[in-house]
């Protein structure tokens, strides 16, 4: 797939602390102005087009609406999902639906490549039969983190070091990759690879070449975007250890490598990864 112009649909499943979203705008504005840079410092510059659709349809007055296969338009190229405070592996009625369609899209848009983060890296996994579910211990994965890449990892990122970072905010996490044994939306030849790991998650991201590019680290996120989640999570019982999440927000300050893994990304949506492997 080669164009001038990649054409991304950002699936928005959920809201920004309201502090953020004054400064920076939904989720989508903040991932749609990375990839955006990311295409800047690209050479050729690469140009990306970006759309947003809300799809938590969670009864409110700003419920959103998880849009049909025919409500996509027709020359998107690329469908990336957002992170969400919400689970992967839960039922709520919007989830099924949203697993739903990116199995049709799978099937009926052959053209569409698919990313997510977080949330979306989950959800996209679970649509391929992957397993997701909370970590067996309840703990959780905070803040700046160190992810040991694996060789497909350094292709991908064209990097030499071993390990990136990136900003984590999760407690679940994609315990078994999907492959052709959980789905029949792969065959044999779609080999699924894990691009990167770290002690509390296995599975960092996947990688499927022309079709699926996800990572659990958050891209996107800045040291006060990471404080304020990180609050958010304590105000509403999620996190429960204190003393670990005063610790982990003081790391947040720290350097980490979203515009890589953003351009990576690109270049996938782009169909330059076609020959690492």
């Amino acid at each position: 797939m080669k164009s001038d112009v990649v054409r991304m649909l950002i699936l928005e499943t959920d809201e920004p602390h309201p502090d953020t979203a004054a400064e920076k705008g939904s989720f989508g504005d903040i991932l749609g102005k990375l990839f955006t840079e990311a295409g800047v410092k690209h050479n050729p510059r690469l140009g990306i087009e970006t759309g947003m659709h809300y799809v938590v349809e969670d009864g409110t007055d700003n419920a959103g609406h998880v849009p049909t296969v025919e409500e996509i338009p027709e020359d998107t190229t690329a469908i990336l999902v957002t992170g969400s405070m919400y689970d992967a592996h839960g039922d709520d009625e919007w989830i099924v639906k949203l697993v739903k369609l990116l199995q049709d899209l799978w099937r009926q848009r052959p053209q569409v490549r698919f990313s997510g983060v977080c949330f979306g890296h989950q959800l996209l996994c679970r649509m391929l039969g992957g397993s997701v579910e909370p970590h067996p211990e309840n703990d959780w994965e905070l803040a700046h983190t160190k992810i040991e890449l694996t060789e497909i990892g350094r292709r991908l990122f064209q990097v030499d070091e071993p390990s990136i970072h990136l900003h984590q905010m999760h407690q679940d996490h994609v315990s078994d990759a999907p492959s052709a044994k959980t789905t029949d939306l792969l065959s044999l030849r779609d080999d699924v690879h894990i691009w990167g790991r770290t002690d509390h998650t296995f599975v960092q991201g996947v990688y499927l070449r022309d079709k699926l590019f996800t990572t659990q680290g958050h891209l996107g996120f800045d040291a006060k975007m990471v404080q304020r989640q990180v609050d958010m999570r304590q105000a509403n019982g999620g996190i429960m250890d204190s003393a670990f999440a005063e610790e982990r927000k003081k790391t947040a300050e720290l350097e980490h490598d979203g515009i890589i893994v953003a351009t990576a990304i690109l270049r996938f949506f782009y169909g330059e990864d076609h020959e690492i492997y």
